[in-house]
């Protein structure tokens, strides 16, 4: 399976903008051949809004983003992986959608949202993140700061996860990189998954963003990293190839729950 990653600089609050760059990026990577597109976090507002303005922009599930994301998957044939302020009655949430070209959905809501800004803008998903099919390979989905969690990619890999797609936005700084360059491929690796971590680049108002997104396989190693400028990254992705690294790390089977504390 190919795949593709967008480190995007948004248009801020412009969702027809943001569309038409994903658009834009879903041909060029469906020329090349992917199968799949992964967008960053709230890619499709931009990520430094106001609640007041993340309230004006966001939709329902059944709203015109979401159709636009299924038009655009629909039309170069290829999954799209985006994130986008969802409403619910009168809650907002940090959402992803996965919008597959036969017209089908898969969503999830960020379960840990970052610092006092979000928490102003957001309520915090609920629900225990789920694994789905997409084109015969067990993914799942997590949003930015949840993957900095051990348990909730670990959620995701003992439910049978073999690939875990992160829309981001990742600000720039010391500890941010380290997220990154160190946390990110150590989730793979401890997990035996592949994963894609998507973010915002350049500038948005105040915010500044990382880069650094990146396709990581399940020895932790990098099948593709960008810099710190808009970007679109393909890697192949062979799950057979990492047989012998799980064989060698058997993590997930060697667990002895008895000995942890949780909590």
């Amino acid at each position: 399976m190919l795949i593709s990653l967008y480190q995007m600089q948004p248009v801020s609050g412009d969702a027809a903008a943001n569309l038409a760059k994903i658009a834009q990026a879903a041909e060029a990577a469906s020329d090349m051949g992917a199968e799949l597109l992964v967008a960053p976090e709230l890619a499709v507002s931009g990520y430094g809004l106001t609640p007041e303005r993340f309230a004006e922009i966001a939709e329902g599930r059944d709203g015109e983003i979401v159709g636009a994301l299924c038009d655009i998957a629909a039309e170069f044939q290829l999954a799209i992986c985006a994130g986008f302020p969802e409403r619910d009655g009168e809650a907002v949430y940090n959402s992803a959608v996965v919008a597959r070209p036969d017209g089908t959905c898969e969503f999830y809501r960020k379960g840990h949202l970052y610092g006092d800004g979000e928490r102003a803008c957001f309520v915090p998903g609920a629900d225990v993140p789920q694994v789905f099919d997409l084109f015969g390979i067990r993914t799942g989905m997590l949003i930015c700061y949840d993957v900095e969690f051990p348990e909730y990619v670990r959620t995701l890999a003992l439910a049978g996860a073999e690939l875990v797609l992160v829309p981001t936005a990742l600000p720039t700084g010391d500890i941010s990189r380290r997220v990154a360059d160190m946390v990110v491929p150590t989730r793979a690796f401890e997990n035996g998954i592949f994963l894609v971590y998507a973010d915002l680049c350049g500038e948005e108002g105040t915010f500044s963003y990382s880069g650094r997104s990146a396709v990581i396989g399940p020895d932790g190693d990098e099948l593709a990293r960008a810099g710190t400028r808009e970007a679109l990254l393909v890697a192949e992705m062979d799950l057979a190839a990492y047989d012998d690294c799980r064989r060698q790390n058997p993590y997930l089977t060697d667990r002895r729950t008895g000995l942890y504390r949780l909590g």
